[in-house]
């Protein structure tokens, strides 16, 4: 019998997402902002995990991560 191969997905807090970029609070925030100046499109988007809780889907923050890195060294 074939199993199939769930996929796991690991969200990630807003303290991990800040360590794990390098970022700030405001600055990811003013990422994800239209009206700010820093606005980023490609910044991953937060998914609602509760009815006041946010996070980051860690594959999403792992691209990119690695969007930057590539651009950074074309």
């Amino acid at each position: 019998m074939a199993e199939s191969n769930p996929t796991h997905h690991k969200v990630l807090r807003l303290k991990q997402v800040l360590d794990r970029v390098g970022l700030s609070r405001s600055t990811i925030y003013d990422r994800m902002n239209p009206a700010s100046p820093r606005y980023d499109d490609s910044f991953p988007k937060p998914i609602k995990i509760g009815s006041s809780a946010v996070g980051w889907l860690e594959s999403s923050i792992n691209k990119w991560i690695e969007s930057l890195v590539t651009t950074q060294f074309k």
